[in-house]
């Protein structure tokens, strides 16, 4: 019985190797990608291209295997579709941006690259994270190779510098996070997260950390966004760290706030009102010793769903601190059954239901309750479980989770997302043959057999000194905070 599984666990883990290398997209003779699904049996739509999101999970299994090649390719051709000029025209590109996904097109017998912006897509939503991750990637491609000769690279310096000033640049927001439209990352469809999202702010974070190991000083740009740089990180990780927590003594502390306080000895800064939030939900949801990073914060907003990339990337980059990261695994451990179910893992919980659905949602019929990014569950997800783990030392939660996904992932022919409260039942739009479902599970496995990759995706722990110093300064005045 036992040889039986092991043999039925190494045709699972054979097959998701042979379907990742059905899915390569290759340029002039050269892999620079993967697909995001090889499904033959539905129109292909946009999933024929490669989306930048997408790939990271394939790039990172590629990388830990010492397949660099396709990842150095991904990232040049990536790197000359980012526009380089300031553009007049609103409705093209801005400089600094990176597409949300690349095809390969053939005209008389040559080969093109096409890029998508966002202007083809599905409520034409603007890909804010590929940049974020773009950079990740870079830096995740240096570490494996133990090389930063690519990342040093001029044109390279560049595309770095050019994301971080997009990042950086001049606005009207007053607080150290990037402010974004809906649907700009992982969650690309109306979905009230518009504003500050937490997966934003943790990809921000971590993008920023990235850059400060890859920028050189050998110009006066990257001498200004490097101090850039350390300005805003301390600013920022204490910021999220502070306002986005949430557990029972920082329940507690809001149910009392006071309202409409002004000036600079006020403590409710963003006028939270204590009705806005489920307490009652609350109450009965967090265990005593569990806490999340809540998914949005601002003006009278704090969005208590709890976000599950932006909370297992909290980990992974060190955003979150060691007694917070525990405290995440522990409510992730304590409501299994709500986060992780028969399919890790929700990308949310709870889902919006009823009126409240049709209002966010726009009754968007892809993301009906438990379904989609409407508290669907999504196995990609795995490899950051099992990354946040390994950081964590409690890789049994990874284990367990791995174990209940390899075998029905396989019967399933690998698709996108499941459905339902406990994601039992295939997407109803799923495509199948997923490719980030599929390197995503390859990566959470490699993850738990050699936690020695662990620091391809991660970071030593930020200055705590400048962390406090941030956070003191925030509780006196959010002016003394932005501007010193």
């Amino acid at each position: 019985m036992q040889l039986d599984k092991f043999v039925e666990i190494k045709d699972v883990e054979k097959q998701a190797w042979e379907a990742l290398e059905k899915s390569i997209m290759y340029y002039k003779g050269l892999p620079v990608g993967t697909l995001a699904a090889y499904d033959v049996s539905v129109e292909a739509l946009n999933y024929d291209q490669c989306f930048i999101r997408d790939f990271i999970s394939s790039a990172l299994i590629f990388l830990m295997k010492g397949r660099t090649d396709i990842v150095r390719n991904f990232l040049e051709v990536t790197l000359r579709l980012q526009p380089k000029e300031k553009q007049l025209d609103a409705y093209k590109p801005g400089r600094g941006l990176m597409p949300a996904s690349f095809k390969v097109v053939s005209v008389d017998n040559k080969e093109y690259i096409e890029p998508d912006f966002g202007e083809h897509a599905i409520a034409r939503v603007t890909p804010v994270d590929c940049c974020l991750w773009w950079v990740i990637l870079l830096r995740a491609y240096s570490v494996a190779t133990k090389d930063f000769c690519v990342a040093y690279r001029p044109e390279f310096q560049e595309g770095i510098r050019l994301i971080i000033e997009l990042c950086l640049a001049t606005r009207f927001d007053m607080y150290p996070t990037l402010l974004v439209p809906d649907g700009a990352c992982m969650i690309d469809r109306r979905f009230g997260i518009a504003g500050h999202p937490l997966e934003i702010q943790v990809l921000f974070y971590a993008a920023l950390r990235a850059a400060r190991e890859m920028l050189i000083c050998e110009d006066q740009e990257n001498k200004d966004i490097i101090v850039a740089i350390d300005n805003r990180l301390p600013l920022l990780c204490g910021h999220i760290r502070q306002h986005y927590w949430m557990d029972l003594n920082r329940l507690n502390a809001i149910y009392r706030f006071k309202g409409e306080e002004y000036g600079k000895t006020a403590v409710n800064l963003f006028n939270i009102y204590a009705d806005s939030l489920p307490y009652r939900e609350l109450d009965k949801w967090l265990p005593r010793k569990g806490g999340y990073l809540c998914g949005n914060v601002g003006p009278s907003q704090l969005d208590t769903r709890f976000f599950t990339l932006g909370n297992l990337m909290a980990i992974i980059s060190d955003l979150a601190t060691e007694e917070q990261a525990q405290a995440i695994m522990t409510l992730i451990e304590y409501r299994w059954e709500d986060l992780v179910g028969d399919m890790p893992m929700k990308i949310c919980f709870p889902a919006l239901e009823n009126e409240e659905y049709r209002i966010v949602t726009g009754c968007d019929p892809k993301n009906i309750p438990w379904s989609y990014h409407n508290a669907g569950s999504w196995p990609v997800l795995m490899w950051m479980l099992a990354a946040a783990a390994v950081k964590t030392n409690r890789t049994h939660i990874a284990q367990k989770a791995i174990e209940i996904a390899q075998v029905r992932l396989w019967e399933d022919e690998w698709p996108e997302y499941y459905d339902g409260k406990g994601g039992r039942l295939i997407g109803k739009q799923a495509r199948k043959y997923q490719t980030w479902t599929i390197a995503g599970f390859l990566l959470a496995k490699e993850l738990i057999e050699n936690p020695t990759h662990l620091p391809l995706i991660s970071f030593e722990e930020l200055s705590p000194e400048l962390v406090s110093r941030a956070c003191e300064f925030e509780l006196n005045s959010v002016h003394t905070l932005l501007f010193g």
